[in-house]
């Protein structure tokens, strides 16, 4: 393949001082979308006093994400992000990052999401089994609710009880404040200022990591190896066997606590509760707003959504999907696909080049921040003709249209690349393989605008009627 050199060209002007932050925080999708399209592929600008390099073609971000460890460091995105994260893996560089990554990436990679296929469909079908023909409901407050439920049980082995409330409501204080955090002046406050919404922070974090040390503790402390850690829960119709998922054993807390480096050395209290928390953070909410995005979309294509219940009734028969149906149900996979490529729950990806870096043959000066967009490269129209069409055709074996390497990348790429993707696609086709075999979910098919923060979501609630599909 022939190397697109790099020719950055200045991009809008910006206010003294703070540059194209005002622009980027009014609207960041359409200020990128507008370099993308009014001035090219490679685009300086500045955000407050940062030098920066916006990319827009597949081949420089190919490039740009493949040497995003050694050649780039890490942008710090924000207090509230950092309060929440900790110094977990995706806030890790160097030798710490690889020892880190090497003792997380195994809790899921695809051998060991497979133990959690039976966990993902029972959540959805705790939660169809509540659904009655012709309700009403808020599709993301329900997809939220599922998606909560496969974490909690995934990472923790059960719904923790009464627990579980004010976990997810301090969870929710904790992501509402990273997505205000991301863009406007809030960014650049001093860690030491405390406001209102940093106060609400801490609490929601303080509540977050009293719950999590009590399980690691009891995890540690349990004789035998018996988990004391469950809240008083108690058993349920579907719950007796969570903790294990699957033969193979385990919850992604004891993985964690299992997992040793080359050394010997597990990981520290504090590093487990980093990784579990960054697990839950980005594991429950990516899901959620990405079947909420589906739901519409299907709304608005009766076409797609036929092809997927003929396919839900071909493959499966009559029966709940399983792990195993993953690979069978490609209509189900291609429309997870199509909807994160309009809808990319995470839109946008920052690094600061070091001494060294190079970009299409052009050194990138130290210090510069380099962005690219999943946002703007999925609804480019030269990789995507008509790019705001839901089609997910696109993703035919044998469709015309090639589409080059990371046109699509929801969830990053190169060795920084996310590493929870395929929990997080093999977890949205089997919750939506699961509820579309039991139910339509009929949105008002009318466009319904979207908000930036931490994920790119509905601005609106989305009502949804539910109408029950016959069963064989």
């Amino acid at each position: 393949m022939q190397t697109v050199p790099l020719r950055p060209v200045r991009g809008p002007r910006g206010l003294p001082c703070l540059g194209n932050l005002p622009a980027f925080g009014k609207d960041p999708l359409a200020f990128m979308a507008r370099m993308r399209d009014e001035y090219g592929d490679a685009v300086t600008w500045s955000l407050g006093p940062r030098r920066s390099l916006f990319l827009s073609h597949p081949q420089h971000i190919a490039e740009f994400l493949g040497s995003r460890e050694h050649a780039y460091g890490l942008l710090e995105v924000g207090w509230a992000f950092q309060r929440i994260v900790g110094e977990s893996v995706v806030r890790s560089t160097g030798a710490d990052w690889r020892r880190k990554r090497g003792l997380v990436q195994p809790a899921v990679r695809p051998r060991q999401v497979r133990h959690f296929g039976r966990t993902m469909v029972d959540s959805a079908l705790d939660a169809a089994g509540g659904w009655r023909d012709g309700e009403r409901l808020d599709v993301q407050r329900e997809m939220t609710l599922i998606t909560q439920r496969v974490v909690l049980r995934t990472l923790f082995g059960n719904d923790l009880g009464d627990r579980t409330r004010a976990l997810v409501e301090a969870m929710a204080v904790a992501e509402h404040m990273i997505s205000t955090e991301l863009h406007g002046l809030r960014l650049f406050l001093p860690d030491w200022v405390r406001t209102p919404s940093r106060r609400r922070l801490l609490d929601a974090v303080a509540t977050v990591d009293a719950e999590v040390h009590r399980l690691i503790g009891a995890r540690r402390n349990r004789p035998g190896g018996d988990d004391s850690g469950d809240g008083g829960s108690g058993p349920s119709k579907r719950r007796a066997d969570v903790r294990t998922a699957a033969a193979g054993g385990g919850d992604l807390l004891d993985r964690l606590l299992e997992a040793a480096d080359e050394d010997g050395r597990p990981l520290s209290a504090k590093e487990v509760r980093d990784e579990a928390v960054t697990l839950w953070a980005a594991g429950h909410e990516t899901t959620s707003t990405a079947l909420t995005w589906i739901w519409y979309l299907l709304s608005r294509s009766p076409r797609a959504r036929a092809r997927l219940d003929d396919e839900l009734d071909r493959v499966l028969g009559g029966r709940s999907p399983a792990v195993d149906d993953y690979e069978r149900l490609v209509w189900t996979r291609q429309i997870v696909k199509e909807a994160l490529r309009i809808y990319p729950p995470a839109w946008v990806i920052p690094a600061v080049a070091r001494e060294g870096a190079v970009l299409g043959g052009r050194a990138v000066p130290a210090g510069t921040t380099v962005w690219c967009s999943q946002w703007t490269v999925h609804r480019d129209p030269r990789w995507f003709p008509d790019p705001t069409a839901f089609r997910p055709e696109r993703w035919d074996a044998d469709a015309p249209d090639a589409i080059p390497d990371h046109a699509w990348f929801p969830f990053g790429g190169g060795p920084r690349g996310c590493i929870g993707a395929r929990f997080a696609q093999v977890e949205a086709a089997l919750l939506l393989a699961t509820l579309a075999q039991r139910f339509h979910l009929d949105v008002t098919p009318r466009e319904v605008p979207h908000k930036v923060g931490l994920f790119i979501q509905p601005a609106v609630p989305l009502i949804a009627t539910l109408r029950a599909r016959p069963q064989g």
